[in-house]
C-alpha cells in the first residue's frame, strides 16, 4: 500500500510540476523566432521614430547621428538582450508554435501590417485621449475646481475639496 501511495504522491508532484519541467526555447529557436517576426526590420522603424525625436530634443546634433543608434550591431545585441525574455515566458513547444504561425500567410501578413497598424491604432488613440482629457477638463471646470484656463484656482490649492 505505501508503494502505491508514494507512486501516487511522485505523479501528483510531477503533474505539480509540469510547467516547470517544460522545456525551455533554446537560443537558436528564439532567434528563428526573431527573424520570422521580421524584428530587425521593426527596430529599424523604431530608430527612424527615435531618430527624429532626439533631433527635435537636440538640434544641436545631426538627426542622422541618431540613426545609427540600433544599426546590425545593435540590432544583434538588442536581440541576444532579449533571448532570455522569450527564454522565461515560453516553452520551446510555444516558441515552435509562434514560429510556424509567423511563417504562416496570416502570420506573414500579421508582420506586414502591424507597423501601419499601430501607426494607425495610435492616431485614434491620441485623438482619443485628446477629447477625453478636453472632455474631463470641461467637467473640472463646470464643478469649479479648475478656472477658465486650466488651472487650480488660486485659492483653496484645488486639493480635495
Amino acid at each position: 500500500m505505501a508503494g502505491k501511495w508514494m507512486t501516487g504522491l511522485g505523479l501528483c508532484a510531477a503533474l505539480a510540476a509540469g510547467p516547470a519541467l517544460a522545456a525551455q526555447p533554446s537560443e537558436a529557436q528564439v532567434r528563428e523566432l526573431m527573424q520570422a517576426m521580421n524584428a530587425s526590420s521593426q527596430f529599424a522603424a523604431m530608430n527612424e521614430q527615435m531618430a527624429e525625436v532626439m533631433g527635435q530634443q537636440l538640434p544641436c546634433v545631426p538627426t542622422d547621428y541618431w540613426k545609427s543608434y540600433i544599426d546590425k550591431t545593435g540590432t544583434e545585441q538588442l536581440i541576444t538582450a532579449m533571448i532570455p525574455a522569450y527564454q522565461h515566458h515560453f516553452t520551446a513547444d510555444e516558441v515552435e508554435g509562434l514560429i510556424k504561425f509567423y511563417k504562416s500567410p496570416l502570420g506573414e501578413k500579421l508582420v506586414a501590417q502591424m507597423p501601419a497598424t499601430l501607426a494607425e491604432a495610435a492616431q485614434s488613440g491620441q485623438q482619443w485621449s485628446r477629447q477625453r482629457t478636453a472632455d474631463m477638463f470641461s467637467d473640472l471646470q463646470k464643478q469649479g475646481k479648475l478656472g477658465a484656463d486650466g488651472r487650480c484656482p488660486a485659492t483653496g490649492g484645488g486639493h480635495g475639496s
